[in-house]
């Protein structure tokens, strides 16, 4: 599969006349849980010739095809990224911190993790999380029964707003790390663990009953995290200045390459 991301990843950049800065997973593969049919979720950050943002007209900033053979790819111009960058965008704050990297043609992802440790806000991370799990939870897990592997995504942004609150830094991507990382009571994680062994080892965690203790756990969670929010300060942002200078850097860099 990688191979065939890589042709397409290259029939990307010819269609549209971008050079793609970097490609990462960033869905249940990164986070590591894939079920068997799930899809290769690539995000990328391209960037155009220096002409193409020196003009007043409106451009398509987003790139997106249909999903194909369990491809699904789409992506930002490095413009709209530093933009959504400066608000901390929570999805790209996992795109530059992704264990799984398709291609890397510059070093954008470390210089924006750089800026990350030091100037996201915990604030708008914790409410996008806190929204995920609720919505999740609300959708999937109500019933008697209940489809088993949607208890990872509500888990996940559970304990990314846990690793928020104890250590007060980004939540690592990868699900174990947050899980093994965490002070979890043993009877929880062992649930917890059972279901990930079973996930990893290719078992499909169709429909089952819920699970009672994961239910109790997860309501307790998403009540705390809606209230302590409200108390968190809001960060200090990052300094747009910054992402300017880096985007004036990368971009006549890559116009000085490309001439």
């Amino acid at each position: 599969m990688r191979d065939k991301i890589q042709l397409e990843l290259e029939k990307i950049e010819k269609e549209n006349d971008v050079n793609i800065l970097f490609a990462v997973e960033s869905g249940s593969r990164a986070w590591g849980f894939p079920s068997k049919d799930s899809d290769y979720d690539v995000r990328v950050v391209y960037i155009h010739q220096v002409d193409w943002y020196l003009s007043i007209n409106e451009k398509r900033d987003v790139i997106e095809y249909p999903i194909s053979d369990a491809l699904d790819i789409s992506g930002w111009d490095i413009r709209k990224a530093l933009q959504l960058f400066a608000k901390s965008n929570p999805a790209l704050l996992e795109w530059i911190r992704s264990p799984i990297f398709y291609s890397k043609n510059s070093d954008l992802p470390e210089r924006l993790q750089k800026i990350s440790e030091d100037d996201f806000d915990p604030k708008a991370t914790m409410y996008h999380y806190l929204h995920m799990a609720s919505k999740n939870y609300r959708e999937f897990l109500q019933e008697e029964s209940v489809k088993l592997k949607k208890y990872f995504y509500v888990l996940r942004p559970i304990l990314a707003c846990k690793w928020l609150e104890e250590k007060g830094t980004l939540p690592p991507v990868e699900f174990e790390e947050l899980m093994n990382e965490l002070a979890l009571k043993q009877n929880l994680l062992a649930e917890i663990n059972d279901l990930l062994i079973k996930k990893k080892s290719g078992v499909e965690l169709d429909a089952g009953p819920k699970i009672t203790l994961l239910n109790e756990f997860l309501e307790e969670q998403i009540s705390y995290y809606q209230e302590y929010v409200k108390e968190i300060e809001k960060g200090k942002g990052i300094e747009v200045e910054k992402l300017n200078d880096l985007f004036r850097d990368i971009l006549f860099k890559r116009g000085t390459e490309h001439r």
